[in-house]
């Protein structure tokens, strides 16, 4: 029997896969590295000590996922694929909507009632009225990411109800960062990085010249945006935990998945240079476009039902996510060589 993992070559699958084998579980990989390299699955199994088995295949093409799946007893999905960029969201809307809805139907459809978990994003509760936002905070996103991510739901719930009520679990990110504690894995997206983290470990080991703070007039504490910041190992033990503890007595779930604190750019800013004794120059840029002012979350639903809650702090985030770029850039300045 077999998990399932779509996207389970980038960063957050990355770090799920090796939790899933590491729990003896025997892992699928379907990923069309569109934003990730492809020698990350050897790392994984460096992590594991078992390799993954993985199919080269986009969740857009019907027929290469039922190729993929031919013959395989799932006893889970984890729905990772898909694009993930809010500013390139607001570009190119057509592009979220064929990999984000499409491809999110055709695996449903090539999966079938197979017990599901499903990553979606806290971008669908758009800018709330107020924060920590809950599971019952109204979802108004607002941006074709977090529309897409919501559409997605939308369609799994009624599909988990066609089906008589097969096991889903909606995982709603907050932000994801840091990187596992063997330096071996971390966020490495292909071309800018859009996130926060990758981009401060680019300056910090002089990759990049300067941090662009996009947005210094929000009417926040400093005026630049808050945000919940998760350690990716946390984020990928709630992975596990949701299907451990998928239901038919309760079939579909929500929880968000965050650290219960918000914490401004500038605050991350000054975390990582406290943590890792690095400097991170920086200068204010414009604010991009589909980005909200604040945005944390309220965790009991995840503490409660999946007794699952955040150990790693904003500090150890850092400290994992320079170990990280440190060893990853070492790594291609050998390659280069």
């Amino acid at each position: 029997m077999t998990i399932l993992v779509t996207g389970g070559a980038g960063y957050i699958g990355s770090h799920v896969c090796v939790r899933l084998l590491e729990a003896a579980h025997d892992v699928l990989i379907l990923d069309n590295f569109s934003n990730c390299r492809r020698d990350v699955v050897d790392r994984i199994a460096a992590i594991a000590g078992r390799m993954p088995r993985l199919r080269d295949v986009d969740v857009r093409s019907r027929d290469g996922l039922a190729q993929a799946l031919d013959g395989e007893k799932l006893e889970g999905v984890i729905h990772l694929a898909g694009l993930k960029a809010v500013a390139d969201s607001v570009r190119a809307p057509l592009a979220y909507f064929h990999s984000n809805v499409t491809g999110t139907i055709n695996v449903r459809d090539a999966v079938g009632a197979c017990p599901f978990v499903f990553s979606s994003s806290a971008t669908v509760y758009g800018a709330p009225a107020q924060c920590p936002v809950t599971e019952q905070t109204i979802t108004q996103p607002t941006n074709p990411y977090g529309f897409t991510k919501l559409a997605g739901e939308q369609m799994l719930r009624f599909a988990s109800m066609a089906d008589g009520g097969s096991p889903l679990t909606i995982l709603r990110y907050f932000n994801p960062a840091g990187a596992h504690g063997s330096g071996l894995i971390g966020d490495d997206p292909l071309g800018v990085p859009q996130n926060l983290m990758p981009m401060i470990e680019r300056v910090a080991v002089g990759d990049s010249r300067e941090l662009v703070i996009h947005g210094i007039d929000y009417p926040t504490r400093d005026g630049t945006a808050v945000r919940d910041y998760i350690h990716v190992e946390d984020l990928a033990d709630a992975h596990i935990r949701a299907l451990e503890l998928q239901s038919s007595a309760d079939p579909v779930q929500t929880f968000n998945l965050g650290s219960e604190r918000g914490h401004t750019v500038l605050e991350v800013v000054n975390a990582f240079e406290r943590a890792t004794g690095n400097a991170v120059p920086w200068r204010a840029g414009p604010r991009r476009d589909g980005d909200v002012a604040e945005l944390w979350a309220h965790g009991n639903a995840a503490r409660s039902v999946l007794g699952w809650k955040p150990t790693r702090s904003l500090a150890q985030i850092c400290q994992d996510s320079l170990r990280w770029r440190r060893h990853w850039s070492d790594h291609l300045q050998l390659v280069a060589a």
